[in-house]
């Protein structure tokens, strides 16, 4: 058209613009605008509105705004153009500046009546504001939405629920999800995800139960949420499950599901599932790489995972701050120190990833874990943060192992400061001075608990059989095959007498006599939910169990023993790793 000396119009630049949009061309975008000036035109608002649309697209959201200033009148794309443009490139709290001007413009507040704005501008604004997680500001936005008549628009339900499960609001979410009485595969996505972030993988396999009896079929999305819900539960028979009906419909070839299929049988006990499914990912990411590392580091395969960490490295994918948090826990669980300071030391240089606090505290655990409390308390000395409840719990733990009372006591007075709610700091001083034979401390931390009203936390344990979780408390009798397990905890005394257990009543707090004691502690949970797998699982079959706070020493010990006396494999998932028992001996080598 330029070669045949037509002159082009208003009309032909505003398409061109599109086209340069389509094409996030913003060279030849720009090279329009300036034809637009050069031939004189004046920037009629739909011209501008595709110019401020064209330059956010293409990553110039300056531009974009620059444009949007000029407009002498904006009407509703122009707002919603440019406030899209922000939430595109990220500029969340630009968004939400600008939806405050839009809505100051029209001489109301938020709360007003006819408000100029559309579903678009409502949903748009929503992701922003689940970006930020500003709960406050969703609040508003749902009561906007239900004053400009939106409640049940499949868009702002969308945007509601993800905002409201973003600020970890899920109540929230659940209720907009209920009232709207949606049928929408993206409604049911968000709600299932909402319920897998908050740790609620029971209601989020409830969900897509329901999502199925509606006809509704599932995409990747949702399965990659699922299999996250089964990690949380660490329910590797119902993960097993999902994982079929992903091969069915043949999204394993999706990178979302196929990571989240990795850590979702890494987190269930199934380290051997977990690699044969990341072998199966056809274009590894970064995500890919980190969640096989991680998983391999919880499961006690440092060395392993640090291979694996090489071979990323060979295939040419630059590790993130995460991988490099994955690569110390490694080294930290295999007991690696010089590994770790390598990698420590060198992150910055070799990876360009500057040490965060979570690379700080990880290093600080593995130098006090290995006794070198000295380093450990330099280099929180030198750190360019403060000391926060990671760093002084390593070194409270580290107090524990090497019965170091005045690190011990120092360590948990900051945690008491930082976190006073917490039993268990309180708990683990009242072990390291109970291991010092220090029984007037043990005594004073009791008082000090009942005192400040802090509950310790009752240990709990899970075991998942036939699509169904059993829950175990210490000393519990109320499992409908209570008799059965405690008859198998008690024909299992004399074989582990005489393979060596002897009950460590000294770990044990309770204010009751000695045989009490060893009666309490052959009642844990972990030993419970072992017992119920013996009798309820085939013979040879693997034991999984999940425990909320970290396995006790004398569990560690027993079940040990246990593992070799059955001939089972035993895995234990507790707070901070697995550890998998096997021929009497654990993953973890005993670095407990």
């Amino acid at each position: 058209m330029i070669v045949s000396q037509t002159q082009p119009n208003e009309f032909t630049l505003s398409t061109m613009i599109n086209a340069c949009t389509g094409l996030e061309d913003g060279r030849q975008g720009r090279k329009i605008h300036g034809y637009l000036i050069k031939l004189g035109y004046d920037l009629d608002l739909f011209s501008a509105n595709a110019l401020v649309d064209m330059y956010a697209k293409v990553g110039t959201l300056k531009d974009s705004v620059s444009v949007f200033n000029g407009i002498a009148k904006a009407d509703i794309v122009s707002w919603n153009a440019v406030i899209a443009g922000c939430v595109l490139l990220e500029s969340h709290d630009c968004a939400l500046e600008l939806f405050r001007e839009m809505n100051k413009e029209s001489g109301v507040s938020m709360y007003g009546e006819g408000v100029g704005v559309n579903q678009t501008t409502l949903s748009t604004v929503l992701k922003s504001i689940a970006s930020l997680q500003a709960s406050h500001i969703c609040r508003q936005m749902h009561a906007l939405s239900l004053k400009s008549g939106f409640e049940y628009n499949n868009y702002i339900v969308n945007g509601l629920v993800d905002a409201y499960g973003k600020c970890g609001q899920s109540e929230d979410a659940s209720r907009v999800f209920k009232e709207s009485q949606t049928s929408d595969l993206l409604a049911f996505t968000s709600m299932i995800t909402v319920y897998s972030q908050d740790g609620q993988g029971e209601e989020a396999l409830k969900l897509y139960l329901e999502m199925q009896s509606q006809g509704i079929k599932p995409d990747a999305f949702v399965y990659s949420s699922l299999f996250n819900a089964c990690a949380s539960l660490s329910a590797y028979e119902q993960a097993k499950q999902v994982h079929v009906q992903v091969l069915k419909l043949g999204f394993i070839i999706d990178i979302f599901a196929g990571n989240s299929l990795v850590n979702s049988y890494a987190k269930c006990g199934s380290i051997d599932d977990a690699e044969r499914a990341f072998r199966e990912i056809p274009e590894r990411s970064i995500v890919s790489w980190s969640a096989m590392i991680g998983g391999m580091a919880q499961h006690g395969h440092g060395r392993l995972a640090l291979q694996m960490f090489n071979e990323m490295l060979k295939e040419g994918v630059a590790p993130n701050h995460i991988t490099l948090v994955s690569v110390l826990c490694a080294c930290n669980h295999a007991g690696l120190v010089t590994d770790a300071k390598r990698y420590f030391s060198s992150m910055e240089e070799l990876f360009s990833v500057q040490p965060m606090e979570e690379h700080y505290a990880c290093m600080i655990d593995i130098l006090g874990r290995a006794g070198k409390l000295d380093e450990a308390m330099e280099l929180v000395n030198t750190m360019p943060y403060e000391a926060n409840a990671a760093v002084w719990g390593a070194l409270l733990g580290a107090a524990r192992i090497h019965k170091n009372v005045d690190l011990g006591s120092k360590a948990a007075e900051m945690l008491i400061n930082l976190e006073p709610e917490k039993s268990g700091t309180h708990i683990l001083l009242a072990n390291i001075y109970a291991s010092a034979g220090m029984w007037d401390g043990v005594a004073k931390i009791r008082k000090v608990m009942k005192d400040s009203n802090v509950k310790k936390e009752p240990g709990m344990s899970w075991m998942e059989i036939k699509d169904k979780v059993h829950t175990f408390i210490v000393g519990d009798r109320s499992h409908p095959r209570g008799k059965e397990i405690y008859a198998k905890l008690e024909e299992l005394s004399e074989p582990l007498r005489k393979a060596g257990y002897v009950p460590m009543v000294e770990t044990d707090l309770h204010d009751v006599e000695e045989r009490e004691k060893a009666k309490l502690l052959y009642h844990h949970s972990e030993k419970l939910a072992v017992a119920f797998g013996l009798i309820a699982t085939p013979p040879g079959a693997p034991i999984r169990v999940k425990k909320n706070l970290r396995i006790c020493l004398d569990c560690h010990t027993a079940i040990k023993l246990v593992s070799k006396i059955a001939s089972r494999e035993i895995i234990v998932r507790d707070i901070n790793r697995f550890h998998h028992f096997r021929d009497g001996l654990c993953s973890c080598g005993d670095y407990w």
